[in-house]
C-alpha cells in the first residue's frame, strides 16, 4: 500500500506568491481611476506615501472594490454594512496556492478552464473566492453559504458581471449541521474546496481580536476604541464565529469530509493560528486522509495557513487529473 503524504509546514514567506498581482506598493491613481469613489478616501501616511485609513470599513470596501475592478474586471462589487470585507491580496494567495497544489497532480501543470470546478464553503456576501478563481484561472465555481442576505448580494454581484453568470452558482445551505451535506449533489465532483472558517469561539474572542487589530493600526485605546472595532472591521455572527472556534470548525469539516472523499479531490480550508495545526493533523490521519498539506502565507505583517487534505493517493490523484482535466488544463 502506497504510504500516506502528510508535509510539514514550511515557514511563512516574505512576499505574496510569485503569480499574485498584489506585489509591492499600491498604485493608487490607477486604482482611482478603477473606482473614483475611492479618492475621498487616500491620503498621505506619515511616510508621505499615498495610503487610505485601514481601520474605516467604506474605506476599505472601496480598495477592494478598485482592487477587484483594476486587476480583475469585476465591476459593482459591493458588501452590505457588517459583512465580512476580505483582504484581497491574501484571498488570491489562497487561490494561487490551491492551483499550485492542483499542479502538482499533472507533472506541474497548471489547472485552467471551466473542466476545474471549486466549491467555496460560506462564500459570504463578497462572494471572493469564486470571483478570484475564475478570472485567474477560468474555473467553474460553486458558493454555498447558510445567510441568505449574503447570498442576495453574491447574486447581485454575478448581475453586475453577466459573463460570469455561467461560470459561478450559487447554492444555499439549509442544514446548520452541514457543510458538504446538502450541496454536494450525487454524483457530482469538485477538485477542491475552499473555505475561511469562522476563527472565534465567541462574540466576545471576536471583539478582542478586532481590538487588537485596532491597536495595531495605532488607534487609540479608548472607550470610543475599545466599543467600535468589530464594527469596523466587519463580519456577521456566521462569519465570526462557531462553538469552539475554527480548530472545532475544521474538525468537524474533516469528520464530514470522509462521506464525500471521492467526489473531491482536494478539501482545503483557511487557518488563522497554528496552534491549532497538532490536533487537526491528528483529526485528518484518524479520518484516513491519504495526503495532507500546510501551505504558510503572509500578507505585510499577518501569517496564516492553508491546510489541505485529500483521500487520494498521488496514483489515484493523477487517474482523477487525467480523467476531468485533459482537454482543459494548460499553463506552466
Amino acid at each position: 500500500m502506497p504510504a500516506k503524504s502528510h508535509a510539514q509546514v514550511k515557514p511563512a514567506p516574505a512576499r505574496l506568491h510569485p503569480r499574485n498581482r498584489h506585489q509591492g506598493q499600491y498604485d493608487f491613481a490607477a486604482l482611482i481611476a478603477a473606482c473614483p469613489a475611492l479618492k475621498p478616501h487616500v491620503k498621505a501616511n506619515a511616510h508621505g506615501q499615498p495610503s487610505i485609513d485601514f481601520a474605516s470599513p467604506q474605506a476599505v470596501k472601496l480598495l477592494n472594490r478598485a482592487l477587484l475592478a483594476q486587476w480583475y474586471g469585476i465591476q459593482g462589487w459591493d458588501i452590505p454594512a457588517g459583512y465580512l470585507c476580505p483582504p484581497i491580496p491574501g484571498r488570491a494567495d489562497y487561490i494561487h496556492s490551491i492551483a499550485d497544489l492542483l499542479a502538482g497532480s499533472q507533472q506541474g501543470r497548471l489547472p485552467q478552464g471551466p473542466a476545474i470546478r471549486l466549491l467555496d464553503i460560506g462564500t459570504g456576501a463578497n462572494l471572493v473566492y469564486p470571483l478570484l478563481a475564475h478570472a485567474e484561472y477560468g474555473w467553474n465555481c460553486v458558493g454555498a453559504d447558510i445567510d441568505r442576505p449574503a447570498l442576495a448580494n453574491a447574486q447581485a454581484i454575478l448581475q453586475a458581471n453577466p459573463a460570469l453568470a455561467s461560470q459561478v452558482e450559487l447554492r444555499h445551505q439549509t442544514r446548520a449541521d452541514a457543510m458538504f451535506g446538502g450541496i454536494i449533489r450525487p454524483g457530482e465532483r469538485f477538485d477542491v474546496t475552499v473555505c475561511n472558517p469562522p476563527f472565534h469561539a465567541s462574540r466576545a474572542d471576536a471583539a478582542a481580536g478586532s481590538l487588537r487589530k485596532w491597536r495595531q493600526l495605532g488607534k487609540q485605546d479608548d472607550k470610543r476604541g475599545a466599543r467600535n472595532p468589530l464594527l469596523n472591521f466587519g463580519g456577521q455572527q456566521q462569519e465570526l464565529c462557531y462553538p469552539g472556534g475554527e480548530r472545532a470548525f475544521v474538525a468537524a469539516m474533516i469528520a464530514e469530509s470522509t462521506r464525500f472523499a471521492r467526489q473531491c479531490c482536494w478539501f482545503t480550508s483557511l487557518l488563522s493560528s497554528a496552534d491549532n495545526l497538532p490536533a487537526l493533523q491528528h483529526a485528518l490521519r484518524a479520518a484516513g486522509a491519504r495526503q495532507s498539506r500546510v501551505v504558510a502565507m503572509a500578507q505585510g505583517q499577518k501569517r496564516s495557513r492553508l491546510l489541505a487534505w485529500s483521500f487520494l493517493d498521488q496514483a489515484g490523484q493523477q487517474a482523477w487529473a487525467a480523467r476531468y482535466w485533459q482537454e482543459d488544463s494548460a499553463g506552466a
